[in-house]
């Protein structure tokens, strides 16, 4: 019988998976775009009798770890991990693989694609343009400004080179940094406090772990520069959003450029929602048509490597120091 994989993510069905996988043997099955599978219920129902699921941010919790016996490989499309009971699935043997290394570009793109529009006024212009209610307000100039970069890893340096790129003096705070990368584009490592106090822009490059969350509160954002710009394209559990809407609201921040949230979809009774110094994206900065490809095939050949009996180790998130690992039924 062909080992089955589920592709559970948001993305276009179409891309080079498919045929890595079925060319390697693999029946490959997409869920469909009706069924929602951020429900625990829906979620095993979808998997069951699957051996392998193309993840996307759905949750894998302890329960539906404990539901799915038959799956050996989470294959998550992207570097973020945060919905994946990662000790359950070392419990119950389920490798958890990742794709590093193919979205930071895309990712960096779209972060200052955020940043230079809230720094231009949108999407205020856009609609005072459509409800012909034209005005001409002059902003600060970007090139000149201080950008703040919180966590300097293969996105954040991404993010630097194009700032230094628009004539913008980078910061960054950063525990472990890449000391050739940061000496070759003069880039000042900070305190987490001074960089929040120097900074015109912060754009915000960190994991999501239970030491992170809310990381952008009301105490951080009152250290914040006034009239400051906040870009978060990593993860929505890094910002309080009730205290960034309440810095949104007194003046303390001049805008946000938003591509995650804590609840996704973004409720509609969302204050942000109605912010004309909000830009909004829905969790897509680490998608271009490059970074989806290399995504897919990634994840794909991750899925064929363990299947051979490989361990495809730069891609695997959990059972550290584990040896013996074998696809039931080897």
């Amino acid at each position: 019988m062909k080992p089955r994989v589920l592709n559970a993510a948001l993305s276009p069905p179409e891309g080079p998976h498919v045929e890595i996988l079925e060319r390697n043997g693999f029946e490959l099955v997409v869920n469909p775009r009706d069924r929602d599978l951020r429900s625990e219920d829906n979620l095993i129902e979808a998997l069951e009798g699957f051996d392998a699921v193309i993840a996307g941010s759905e949750p894998y919790t302890a329960r539906v770890i404990a539901g799915l016996p038959q799956l050996r490989v989470i294959s998550r499309c992207g570097v973020g991990f945060d919905a994946i009971d990662l000790e359950a699935c070392d419990r119950a043997g389920i490798v958890v693989t990742t794709t590093p290394g193919v979205n930071h570009h895309s990712v960096a793109e779209h972060a200052l694609a955020l940043l230079l529009g809230v720094a231009r006024g949108f999407p205020d212009l856009d609609r005072r343009v459509r409800e012909n209610r034209w005005k001409r307000i002059a902003r600060p100039r970007v090139m000149g400004s201080t950008l703040g970069i919180v966590g300097l890893g293969r996105i954040g340096r991404a993010m630097a080179t194009r700032a230094v790129g628009i004539g913008m003096n980078v910061v960054a705070y950063e525990p472990y940094p890449n000391r050739e990368f940061v000496g070759q584009w003069k880039i000042e490592l900070l305190d987490v406090d001074t960089l929040l106090g120097r900074s015109d822009f912060v754009s915000l490059h960190l994991p999501a772990m239970e030491e992170t969350r809310h990381f952008i509160n009301a105490e951080t954002l009152a250290k914040m520069k006034p009239g400051s710009v906040l870009i978060n394209t990593a993860r929505g559990m890094l910002v309080d959003e009730a205290a960034l809407d309440d810095a949104l609201r007194s003046g303390q921040l001049r805008g946000a450029g938003l591509d995650v949230f804590e609840v996704e979809p973004l409720p509609l009774d969302s204050p942000l929602l109605e912010r004309d110094n909000v830009l909004l994206a829905g969790h897509v900065a680490g998608l271009d048509k490059q970074s989806h490809n290399d995504t897919f095939a990634m994840l794909a050949n991750a899925i064929v490597s363990l299947y051979r009996g490989d361990w495809p180790a730069e891609c695997i998130q959990n059972l550290k120091g584990v040896s013996n690992w074998k696809w039931h039924g080897d």
